[in-house]
């Protein structure tokens, strides 16, 4: 399916950080006639308003309050939509545990309700963000991710004779991004003593700039089905928290409620399914598994992944992100 840069996109939570540096990328590249942020919080859309880019770019820009749980705004919302970037969701994996039925309502009926909406209005293709805590879930989180992931793969069954597709991208944790570890390791950099959750931990790593990218990728080459998958390098906590900290002592009070040590992205059965790409893997979801599989079977895991962060590179990444030379 060829882009349309005459047409509109949507994002749901677009005011989170990907969504505005999704929106960014778009104006740079001038890729859409009109960009739609549907978000919940009108002091983050304020706030998003008054930037630089979206002040200078007002006429490209829409800004729509709403809850991924209304469908009937989503329906509203998606009228004469082209494009749909699902990154609504909530996130928080120890907040999970404590308030499921939330979790629940947002990540997979919010989800069901992005599809039906989008098919309502004839949407030509929904791209939704997926996450490794949906590989082997072992938390409310990554079930209820996993769950809006089959929906959205399904939904190319469901609604297979309309001119619509649903496809995902998945990847790890984000650098710097909300709620994230750095920021708070930053934050208390200079406490004598830090806590940690687990001193053999492993994390995947992406930058905002790759996570855009991958998702420009799929938006345009994407057709049914497929989940795009980046390839990332690990680091280890304990690395992370010495390059920012280096003088503090650390304490491990164990994993959180629902936390992993290690975080696997794709799973043995998915690789049956996989194209290798340079930067990416495609797996297939709406083929049946090859009967006789060329590639070696393997699972991605931050734990047995080939590429590690190393401590020069995690202080690059850092500086660049807070412009911090004390590192």
């Amino acid at each position: 399916m060829i882009m349309n840069k005459k047409g509109t996109i949507l994002i749901t939570g677009g005011t989170g950080s990907f969504g505005k540096s999704f929106a960014r990328h778009l104006l740079k590249k001038k890729s859409f006639k009109k960009i739609i942020i549907l978000s919940r919080d009108e002091l983050k859309q304020h706030e998003m308003k008054n930037e630089k880019i979206f002040k200078e770019n007002y006429k490209t820009m829409r800004y729509f309050i709403g809850d991924i749980r209304e469908r009937d705004r989503l329906i509203n919302a998606f009228n004469k939509v082209d494009y749909i970037i699902h990154a609504a969701a909530l996130k928080q994996v120890d907040t999970a545990e404590y308030n499921p039925f939330e979790f629940i309502k947002t990540n997979i009926q919010g989800t069901e309700n992005v599809i039906q909406a989008a098919v309502a209005n004839s949407v030509k293709k929904v791209v939704a963000l997926s996450t490794d805590k949906a590989v082997s879930p072992i938390n409310l989180y990554g079930a209820t991710k996993l769950c809006a992931d089959k929906l959205v793969i399904s939904a190319n069954n469901m609604f297979g004779d309309q001119k619509i597709s649903f496809s995902l991208v998945r990847y790890g944790n984000v650098v710097a991004s909300r709620g994230s570890i750095i920021p708070i390791l930053i934050k208390n950099k200079n406490k004598k003593e830090i806590e940690l959750t687990d001193k053999y931990m492993t994390r995947f790593n992406i930058t905002l700039e790759k996570a855009v990218e991958l998702v420009m990728l799929a938006l345009k080459n994407s057709k049914k089905g497929e989940i795009y998958v980046p390839k990332m390098k690990s680091y280890r906590l304990i690395d992370l928290a010495k390059t920012i900290a280096p003088k503090a002592n650390f304490k491990f009070t164990g994993i959180r409620p629902g936390e992993k040590i290690h975080e696997e992205i794709i799973s043995e059965t998915e690789s049956l399914n996989i194209q290798e790409k340079k930067d990416y893997f495609i797996i297939s979801t709406l083929e049946r598994a090859r009967k006789k599989n060329k590639n070696k079977l393997f699972s991605y895991k931050s734990n047995t992944n080939k590429k590690f962060l190393s401590s020069s590179e995690l202080k690059n990444i850092i500086k660049k992100l807070y412009n911090d030379n004390t590192l």
